[in-house]
């Protein structure tokens, strides 16, 4: 063992005169270790909020949403055979969107209706999980043989679970879509009104999305909407997310004007760069814990430094070099630095491995929700660990508490033993 860690562990115990050192020596340990765990936890729930959203957006929408300049598309699978050709894209369905209201027994709520072909839909995006009914219902030939079906014929509509529980909804109960598309009568224009059968809902585990989302069959919406054999766009599916932009420029450079395409990162723009952003400065702010733990390191080697003054003193006069000296004190406050960054990042990841679990404890035990659904995008606490956060986490507490050794170090290296020895 070299001589400078077995005085610089020597010095770390306390003797009776130095309770004062070694209390500060534990406090510099448990904030390094309050500040690693924090960094690593919320750090978690923001990887995890991030893969969640984008997880739960990517379900409901599709990679890349490709429309035409000036109105709907004609002849959609004949541009759905040119996209499928292009390198990158997986599969391809036609898509209608538009806003309506849906009324029942004197309640009304506006909702986004997406008109969708069942047949191929699914191979592009996911509704979540059905908690009743299923997506083959939306046609009258996937309803045949059911028995609790009272209007067969009607065209089917699925909606969201906080829609069909604010309204009172349930399977099977008939409602009826008001279409700003409206019918021209000597009294004027008034809006289309047709009755729909609800033949499932979906919840896709996002709130807004459960609360104003509605989908219908293709062929529904356009009768509805009186578009013919025309629709709004196509929705594609890509086999790499974080390639979506350059697919997208493929597509548009194949197929050329009046085609343009966004990728889902265009599309939610503001809402991710608005968690980068926020992740960003949380790593900021707790880094500050870190910081502070620092100080109090520098504290603590400055107190044994004027402790240990007869001692310094004593080593150099035996031949120790000023470099030895300054190795006793960096080892000393990279060993405090060390520990605290070890639990730390122990604490930080067995609680954000398990923080699903710890927080459905504490509401059940508090009698609170820590996420409502109808505030936040998510209902439950989400928690991701990314190692390479974890690395940079430690390696940057060790960095600060090696920094931190270097002054109280220098300081000593410096002494003179004739002037510390003077008065002995």
């Amino acid at each position: 063992m070299l001589y400078e860690f077995f005085i610089s562990l020597r010095y770390l115990r306390a003797r009776r005169k130095q309770v004062f050192v070694s209390v500060i020596t534990f406090i510099s340990i448990g904030g390094i270790m309050l500040g690693v765990a924090a960094l690593i936890i919320v750090l978690a729930v923001m990887n995890g909020f991030e893969s969640e959203l984008r997880s739960k957006i990517l379900g409901i929408n599709s990679h890349i949403v490709l429309t035409e300049y000036g109105g709907p598309m004609e002849n959609p699978q004949a541009v759905m055979k040119e996209v499928e050709t292009v390198k990158g894209v997986v599969a391809s369905t036609p898509f209608i969107y538009s806003q309506a209201m849906l009324r029942r027994s004197g309640d009304i709520s506006g909702v986004v209706l997406r008109g969708l072909e069942p047949a191929t839909a699914t191979n592009v995006i996911s509704l979540g999980k059905m908690e009743a009914g299923q997506l083959s219902y939306l046609t009258p030939e996937g309803r045949s043989g059911l028995k609790d079906v009272k209007d067969e014929d009607s065209p089917g509509i699925i909606i969201g679970r906080e829609l069909a529980k604010n309204m009172g909804i349930s399977l099977f109960d008939s409602v009826e879509i008001l279409s700003p598309m409206g019918i021209s009568t000597p009294m004027g224009m008034v809006p289309r009104i047709k009755p729909f059968l609800v033949v499932g809902i979906f919840d896709s585990g996002f709130f807004e999305y459960d609360a104003t989302l509605a989908f219908t069959s293709l062929k529904d919406s356009q009768n509805l909407m009186n578009m013919g054999d025309k629709v709004t766009g196509i929705e594609i599916k890509v086999d790499d997310i974080y390639q979506a932009r350059i697919i997208a420029q493929r597509i548009v450079d194949k197929l050329g004007f009046p085609f343009w395409a966004r990728d889902w990162m265009q599309m939610n723009k503001n809402l991710f760069a608005a968690l980068k952003l926020e992740k960003r400065v949380m790593f900021i702010i707790l880094a500050l814990i870190v910081l502070v733990a620092a100080f109090n390191i520098i504290c603590t080697l400055i107190m044994v430094v004027m402790e240990k003054n007869k001692d310094i003193a004593i080593l150099k006069s035996m031949g120790a070099t000023a470099r030895g000296i300054m190795k006793i004190f960096v080892l000393q406050g990279l060993i405090i630095g060390s520990v605290g960054t070890f639990f730390g990042a122990i604490t930080g990841l067995v609680i954000a491995t398990n923080l699903s679990q710890i927080s459905l404890y504490v509401e059940k035990l508090l009698g609170i929700k820590i996420l409502p659904s109808d505030v936040y995008y998510l209902s439950s606490l989400p928690s991701q660990v990314n190692y390479w956060d974890l690395v940079v986490i430690v390696i940057g507490s060790l960095l600060i508490s090696f920094l931190a050794t270097l002054y109280p170090s220098w300081s000593a290296s410096k002494l003179d033993p004739a002037e510390a020895l003077r008065y002995e």
